[in-house]
Order: C-alpha cells, then structure tokens, then sequence
C-alpha cells in the first residue's frame, strides 16, 4: 500500500484497516496480515511506558518506535505520531523533527488538530511528506478538553469540527483520523470529504477503522472504552502458560531430557 492507494480506496468504497504498533516483534506479526497501513503512535507513552496520557512522548522516544517497527514491517505503509508540541516550536523545529521520523521509516507522519496547525501542515505537505489530519478526541489535549470525552455532540461543536475536517483536506492531508465523535457526524464528514477518513470511537461510517494492537488482542486489562472490539482473550491466555511454564518448572516436567536437552 502506498499514499495514493487511501484515495482509491475511498472513491471505491474499500474499507482501510489501521493498527497501531510500536516494537519489532508486533510489526512482525502485522508485516504478515492483511491489515493495510501501522500507525506508530504516541499512545506508546500510555502502553508501552506507563503514563497516563500521551503527553510525555518525546520525539526521541517516538523515532526508536518508528525504527523498530519499520524494520519489523518493511513492505507496510507506516504513518509516525508527531508528538505533543514537536509541531509548536517554530517552522524550523518542526521540519526537523518531521526529517527524523521519515529518515526512521515513517511514510507518512499524523498531527493533531487543525486551526492554527494548517500553515504548518500546508509547509509539510508542500514539502513533499504525506500528513494525516486527527481531529475530535485530540489526546494530546487531553487537559485542555478536561478528560476522554466524547467531542461534537452540541451542534455548535459538531459544527467546529466539521468545518475543521474541510481545512485539514484543504491544506493537503490525505487522510484523517475521527476520534470519538457521534456516528452521524463522522458519517456527514466521510460523505462530504474527498479523502478518506479512519474512525476509532467513530462508528460504522468513516472509510476506515484504526485500533491499538494491544487493545485489540486483549492485551491490556485497565481501559475498556465503548468503541472498542477484543478478537482475542491475550492476556489471560499468555498468564495461562506463563503459569503452566512455572508449574512445569517446579513440577520437573520442563525441560525434558528427550525433548528440550543436548546428549553431549
């Protein structure tokens, strides 16, 4: 899959498949499905290093994301996080931080917003670096939208986001993410957009759905959000043979002297 491929999909009515991944071993498993495009995304400060929200992401940490996952998924069209404020510090800082994520394997990067992000997302664009809008739900604005809340739901709101979905695409991006907005909404922004859109917490609609791997599998216990579909008990069937391992252990089945030893 490429960057023109969104388009086609969209005017054919394909739907996109999107999964978040942020190490080798998962790009791996993701490099041999059929899901279309990884997105390396900032929520690795939340699943993978503990934080509460994305907001620690470091540009640092999100290039060793990218360069873990491309290599573990060389044939995928990957789409790297921009980070909290790494496209608010100047024009110059911000096409720095852009120059590494693609030089880590990013074929694309994803920001957050819209509004005073246009002229900045314009310059990339006009740069020649395909940008993926995300609006609704923006998580790195978790403190100013005071909480995970579902955005759009009062017209006046709807409107806003609306109205921002239009100069996302106006400015050059390919593709936006809807974050937890009413279906109705996502579904009048995805007829009315000439590019596609990736839903999470945005109902049937949207061109495309993106779900965090870890989520997905059932990998993680401590948020269930109402979008959210687990094809796979994973936590509990890995602690199931983490405690047959220990049991075996200290029963003395494992190893096996036939099976899993070296004669000499």
């Amino acid at each position: 899959m490429n960057v023109l491929d969104f388009q086609r999909m969209k005017e054919n009515n394909e739907k996109i498949s999107m999964v978040t991944s942020y190490d080798y071993w998962s790009a791996q498993i993701l490099a041999r499905s059929n899901i279309d495009c990884i997105l390396v995304g900032d929520s690795a400060a939340m699943v993978i290093h503990g934080h509460k929200t994305t907001v620690p992401a470091t540009v640092d940490m999100m290039i060793q994301h990218i360069e873990a996952v491309s290599k573990g998924a060389p044939s995928k069209f990957i789409i790297g996080d921009m980070p909290f404020c790494s496209y608010r510090k100047g024009l110059d800082a911000t096409m720095d931080t852009v120059d590494k994520m693609m030089k880590a394997g990013s074929q694309a990067i994803k920001l957050e917003g819209a509004d005073d992000n246009i002229t900045i997302i314009e310059h990339i664009v006009k740069s020649g670096i395909p940008v993926m809008g995300h609006i609704g739900l923006t998580p790195q604005s978790v403190f100013a939208l005071g909480g995970f809340k579902v955005q759009g739901k009062n017209e006046e709101a709807a409107q806003k986001i609306y109205q921002q979905a239009f100069s996302l695409q106006a400015a050059g991006c390919f593709a936006i993410v809807l974050e937890c907005i009413p279906y109705p909404l996502a579904q009048k922004i995805t007829e009315d957009l000439t590019i596609p859109t990736i839903g999470i917490g945005a109902g049937p609609y949207t061109s495309g759905q993106v779900l965090v791997f870890q989520d997905l599998l059932g990998l993680q216990t401590e948020m269930k959000p109402k979008f959210l579909k687990t094809y796979l008990s994973g936590f509990e069937l890995i602690k199931e043979s983490l405690n047959q391992f220990d049991q075996e252990v200290k029963t003395k089945k494992f190893p096996n002297i036939h099976e899993h030893c070296f004669q000499g």
